[in-house]
């Protein structure tokens, strides 16, 4: 098997596996801001990009389209239906936007690419996620008792945009060990 094809494999399985994990966990709150699926999901962005440098934006593309079907199916599995529809609309959405931007960003400072691209798409992947799966299943606005969509939403994106810079030190570390596509003329 060659390295693209290894390496391929490899993405594909990361991401298939953080996308399952974090569609089960999603359903349990940590508290009135956070669920353990916040705290797993960031990895895909970290997945994807390191995908995009290693293979470029179509391997990548390819990547996120097969864990977009099989985090579908297992999350139809593991968690409501609600929670699968959302989150693969969210997830193909967000990824394919961090793929862009990525890409777009692919010449600059070695972290602007996977930064910015992850942040852009943890905002639309937030939006859209808990906009469809807990819109009408729980309040929107914070209430004396448990989570509401807002606090949720908000603990999630500040999460991911927390992980986004945390990942940038496993991306760097591992630039030195994976050979990049050569990038396109602007």
């Amino acid at each position: 098997m060659s390295n693209i094809s290894r390496g391929m494999a490899l993405a594909i399985a990361a991401m298939v596996a953080v996308v399952a994990a974090a569609n089960y966990t999603v359903q349990f709150p940590i508290n009135a801001w956070l669920t353990w699926g916040a705290l797993i999901y960031p990895v895909t962005f970290l997945v994807t990009d390191l995908a995009n440098r290693a293979f470029g934006p179509e391997r990548a593309r390819q990547v996120v389209y097969v864990g977009f079907v099989a985090g579908v199916a297992l999350s139809g599995v593991l968690a409501p239906w609600r929670i699968a529809l959302a989150s693969g609309i969210a997830f193909l959405v967000g990824q394919l936007l961090d793929i862009h931007v990525f890409d777009r960003l692919r010449r600059a400072s070695w972290w602007k690419a996977p930064f910015v691209g992850s942040a852009l798409g943890s905002v639309i992947d937030t939006a859209l996620f808990f906009g469809i799966a807990f819109i009408g299943v729980m309040p929107l606005l914070p209430q004396a008792q448990g989570p509401s969509v807002t606090t949720l939403s908000l603990g999630d994106l500040a999460v991911k945009l927390a992980l986004a810079l945390v990942f940038l030190a496993p991306f760097r570390a591992l630039m030195n060990v994976i050979v990049p596509v050569t990038p396109r003329p602007a």
